[in-house]
């Protein structure tokens, strides 16, 4: 059956763009009913206002400088999701991304505050503590056969607590967080190359956004334009066939996960080398970012590009409800509407497929008509 004859909602990308727009719709739907349950009168401006963020502001240079600070959280949660879509579409799940994340930003703070590195060293050694991370579940997956989900999310916490205990020598006196990079090391802070100067000399907007939107590309390039993104593609949908055909199933398992590690680490460096956050080191929880990036990647249709815009909606939501009236509705709500939608981010492939189903159905349904009026 032609494409042609299914009309433009056959196009793969289009199927993605509906199916991910429907969860959002859905997702906010629910949380403007949970919102009506807790306080109705005030239901409706509360689901505005978080959908508004930013331009809840009345002057357009404080827009433009909180538009800022949504895209600096952006950028390290569409290397999170990157990370995992860059796994997921080789056949591996890494949930380990999260752990990667905080190894990532364990070593670039390490050497930022400990050690007085500049920026670039700080941010190729996040990269390199995801990638190594990462490593040690790639080893077990393919010399082991254990499994990479199990021992991702293990990894996760040996990673967070040793990260607390490694930044315990560089935290503030009175308080858990550990200090300031500007205070102590200008050097290590990402350059702005003049971007802060567009929103409103916010000193925070570095290179790391145009440099994660640069790699969503350059990941794309690699699993669709490259023979490597082939092999490693190849590998996760059959490694017994990969085998067979002479590529190296093994190391090409590792690489993915390292590849996928390193990719979460620098997303960590993305966000501590601007100055933006400081790590508390009795922190009993992972960053939310790793897990942030499942939703981000699924939204995103499982297309680098289309990640991109998926991760700055799922952080436009998320920081829109900080204006959220605190005296009505719990400050939990923004978590809550991010949470239905990135459940309902699993149900993108079954919309998919259910789409396909109905217009098959109603192809076969015009072709049986178009017959019946010929044999009359």
């Amino acid at each position: 059956m032609k494409k042609k004859q299914l009309g433009i909602l056959a196009i793969p990308e289009v199927q993605t763009i509906v199916s991910s727009l429907l969860c959002i719709l859905v997702g906010l739907v629910i949380g403007y009913i949970v919102l009506l349950i807790i306080n109705p009168a005030g239901a409706t401006e509360a689901i505005i206002t978080v959908l508004k963020n930013y331009f809840n502001y009345p002057s357009g240079p404080a827009i433009m400088k909180y538009l800022g600070n949504t895209l600096v959280k952006t950028a390290p949660l569409l290397m999170c999701a990157l990370s995992i879509q860059f796994c997921y579409k080789t056949g591996l799940f890494n949930i380990g991304a999260a752990g990667q994340y905080v190894a990532g930003a364990g070593a670039s703070l390490f050497l930022a505050l400990q050690l007085g590195m500049p920026w670039y060293v700080c941010l190729i050694a996040s990269g390199l503590a995801g990638a190594a991370l990462a490593f040690i579940v790639g080893v077990l997956k393919a010399y082991a056969n254990v499994n990479e989900v199990i021992s991702g999310i293990m990894l996760n916490w040996i990673g967070l607590y040793t990260v607390n205990m490694l930044l315990t020598g560089v935290k503030e006196t009175a308080s858990p967080y550990t200090v300031t990079i500007a205070s102590t090391n200008p050097t290590a802070l990402l350059p702005n190359m003049g971007l802060d100067k567009l929103f409103t000399n916010n000193k925070y907007v570095t290179i790391a956004i145009p440099l994660a939107i640069i790699t969503a590309i350059v990941i794309w390039v690699i699993l669709n334009k490259t023979v490597f993104g082939y092999e490693l593609q190849a590998t996760g949908f059959n490694k017994d066939a990969a085998k067979y055909s002479g590529m190296k199933e093994k190391k090409n398992i590792i690489l993915t996960l390292v590849i996928g590690g390193a990719l979460a680490g620098f997303g960590a460096g993305f966000l501590y080398l601007t100055g933006y956050e400081q790590w508390s080191v009795t922190q009993s929880a992972v960053p939310d970012m790793g897990f942030n990036g499942i939703a981000a990647t699924f939204l995103g249709g499982l297309h680098p590009i289309g990640t991109i815009f998926a991760s700055y909606f799922i952080q436009h939501i998320t920081s829109g409800g900080a204006y959220l009236d605190k005296n009505i509705y719990p400050s939990q709500i923004s978590d809550l509407i991010s949470a239905i939608i990135i459940y309902l981010c699993g149900f993108v492939l079954f919309f998919k497929l259910f789409l396909n189903k109905r217009i098959r159905q109603r192809v076969e349904n015009a072709n049986a008509a178009k017959e019946g009026g010929e044999k009359k």
